[in-house]
């Protein structure tokens, strides 16, 4: 199976990101690629075997999905590591690096869309979640 990796650097403090990353009312603000998209609806239980289902839909109504799944390794503040409810893995570890926190977010490709398209979702959610935490307005 095809690794995809995304990332980005947040400049905030790591209390501050996993925060925004892991608490259900930021979640509800960033996990969605587009404008055109929003999160209505977000559960996280950030525990190992604890599930989270977050709400992907379209402004418009047109479309939309339940993002689901169970964490496997919780480390605070450094790694968070889960199945997607179809079996494939998700390790994303938080880097401090002085005033700022790198976020590397892996996964394993799935065999419907092309890898190139995953990457380019993936990283327009992570880069969502980077404006969200730099903007600060919550």
């Amino acid at each position: 199976m095809k690794i995809i990796t995304v990332q980005t650097t947040v400049k905030a403090e790591i209390d501050r990101v996993w925060d925004c990353w892991t608490k259900p009312e930021h979640i509800l603000n960033w996990n969605f690629a587009s404008d055109t998209w929003c999160c209505p609806k977000a559960d996280n239980d950030l525990k190992p075997n604890g599930q989270f289902s977050w709400r992907m839909e379209a402004k418009d109504g047109s479309m939309g999905f339940d993002f689901t799944g169970t964490y496997v390794n919780i480390i605070k503040k450094e790694l968070i590591t889960y199945k997607m409810a179809d079996g494939r893995f998700v390790k994303i570890t938080f880097s401090e690096n002085e005033d700022e926190i790198m976020i590397s977010e892996t996964f394993d490709a799935e065999g419907t869309h092309a890898d190139e398209q995953q990457r380019t979702g993936w990283q327009a959610i992570i880069e969502n979640f980077k404006k969200y935490v730099e903007k600060g307005k919550y």
